[in-house]
């Protein structure tokens, strides 16, 4: 029987490739034993033992950034969490450990070489991580999820995905998508969100009150599903063909009724839009390293994508680009056909071959 360790967390970008990986390998080997290790701050807590998979814990201890009190006690603080994931490897017999980034990645990387017990490294961002540029220098093997990624030794492997993602037939519930948003199923529809929390910058761009470009849209023809966040306040015109929701529980059946989309940027908001073939306007958000921006680089190449910057995304700018690009149907029909051209569904598989070769004799 083989004993995996899944390491990382933090944040759902993390969590959950890490958790497509452990559904994977569980529904392949049933007997084995997959084991995820993470803090008891970060969403693996609450997520990792709702899917049913044992947790355990590793201290939470963020690289420091700049010298102060935190840099003193960095060493000492990073040889208690190493000391604490090998003697989690030994205890359980750990076979093999992947990483996917966050807190808990580091010491594991760093424990499982110490212990020779081989290890691979999963990174999802454009620009990866410091746990996982340190890990990438010992890994049996180390996959990213775009091209261009500058982490040593890696290959593209794509992102592992929900599997309502990888399974989702979009033309056969594109009927039941529309009843549940209450949308025609006969007209195109453009999807805009921006994650659970929402985006002020497009929200304003296509809302009511703030310029209303959803009213330019539908006067082209096209339908709006707009997801506005859990915060947001912003009202809902009551209009026949603009359907505005705060928070969408089926992301599949939002992507399976989507004609085109305009969203942020994050790491899985992208594979996933590239994984289902579908043209999108990126709006990376402006806050961070510039991630998001290089996120959506591979799919704006490939022609299966737009970026423009979050400073420049108005309503003013959706009437004259966006509007225009929806009525430009053999446009639309290439950024399809390049969409499909950069995307995979294929991610967690490839991530599973890494894992294989590295218990390879």
């Amino acid at each position: 029987m083989t004993t995996y360790l899944l390491a990382g967390g933090g944040t759902a970008g993390h969590v959950n490739p890490l958790l497509a990986v452990a559904d994977a390998l569980r529904a392949r080997e049933p007997d084995a034993d997959v084991l995820v290790l993470g803090t008891r701050e970060g969403l693996e807590s609450r997520l990792v033992p709702e899917r049913g998979y044992e947790l355990l814990f590793v201290d939470k201890l963020p690289f420091p950034r700049r010298p102060n009190r935190a840099a003193v006690a960095f060493p000492n603080r990073f040889r208690r969490a190493i000391a604490q994931v090998r003697e989690h490897i030994t205890s359980r017999h750990v076979d093999v450990v992947v990483g996917f980034g966050g807190y808990a990645s580091a010491p594991a990387y760093v424990a499982a070489r110490r212990a020779r017990v081989p290890f691979v490294v999963h990174e999802a961002n454009a620009r990866p991580g410091l746990a996982n540029v340190l890990g990438a220098r010992w890994a049996t093997g180390s996959g990213v999820a775009f091209e261009g990624t500058p982490l040593k030794g890696s290959r593209v492997v794509g992102m592992p995905l929900r599997r309502e993602i990888v399974d989702l037939d979009r033309g056969a519930l594109r009927g039941e998508a529309a009843a549940y948003f209450g949308l025609d199923a006969s007209r195109p529809v453009l999807l805009v969100f921006g994650g659970s929390l929402g985006a002020q910058r497009l929200n304003e761009a296509f809302g009511e009150g703030h310029g209303g470009a959803w009213r330019d849209v539908l006067d082209a023809g096209w339908q709006v599903l707009h997801a506005t966040g859990e915060r947001s306040d912003l009202a809902d015109p009551g209009v026949e063909g603009y359907a505005v929701v705060r928070y969408v529980d089926r992301m599949d059946l939002a992507f399976a009724l989507a004609d085109f989309i305009v969203s942020r940027a994050g790491s899985a908001t992208v594979s996933e839009i590239s994984a289902l073939g579908i043209p999108a306007i990126y709006v990376p958000y402006a806050v961070g390293n510039g991630e998001q921006a290089l996120n959506a680089a591979s799919a704006v190449r490939a022609g299966a994508a737009v970026l423009i910057p979050d400073a420049e995304f108005t309503g003013d700018r959706v009437r004259s680009e966006v509007v225009p690009l929806l009525a430009d149907e053999a446009r639309r029909a290439a950024m399809t056909a390049a969409a499909a051209s950069v995307g995979t569904r294929n991610g967690t598989e490839n991530v599973v071959a890494m894992i294989d070769e590295a218990l390879a004799p």
